[in-house]
């Protein structure tokens, strides 16, 4: 799965991996980026949000949370991170429990993804999950917009450089 590739540097910039998202060129809106550091100053997850709305707020939350990172780990009905991140970025402060999980298979250029799609007491947020390859898992959290299979065809790594800081 060449979209799946880890990548190594001497000096590294940001995460050791690819970050699987869709490209700030070939969507609309604002992209941000963050990146999740551990005390060791490794980095434990990329988040990027897509502001689709005109400064509004995000309409998506795209996490990439490599294995070990503490943001992976949840309790029972506790929603991911990506998607308390998207509330919070929208100013909602009601409680929102997962009821639930399903996996779907769904295709991605040649390779099969098991998805999970998170069920959420919200019902205007959608939460999928999979896993690449390399362990990283990765959360797709979208705000009163469905996520459909048209989405995976637009997930692609982005380039390193986005993550360099100056």
């Amino acid at each position: 799965m060449s979209f799946l590739r880890r990548r190594s540097a001497p000096t590294p910039a940001g995460p050791d991996f690819d970050v699987l998202a869709m490209d700030p060129g070939d969507w609309p809106g604002v992209l941000g980026a963050g990146l999740l550091p551990a005390p060791d100053g490794s980095c434990q997850g990329v988040i990027l949000r897509y502001d689709l709305f005109g400064g509004r707020g995000p309409a998506m939350v795209i996490g990439n949370l490599p294995e070990g990172s503490p943001a992976r780990e949840l309790g029972e009905g506790e929603m991911p991170f990506e998607v308390l991140h998207l509330l919070e970025a929208l100013g909602m402060e009601e409680e929102v429990r997962a009821t639930g999980t399903e996996e779907i298979p769904v295709m991605h250029e040649d390779s099969l993804l098991i998805v999970r799609r998170v069920m959420c007491s919200e019902t205007r947020v959608s939460c999928v999950q999979f896993d690449r390859s390399d362990n990283v898992l990765v959360t797709i959290a979208s705000w009163d917009r469905p996520i459909t299979d048209d989405l995976y065809r637009l997930l692609k790594p982005l380039p390193a450089e986005l993550f360099q800081q100056h």
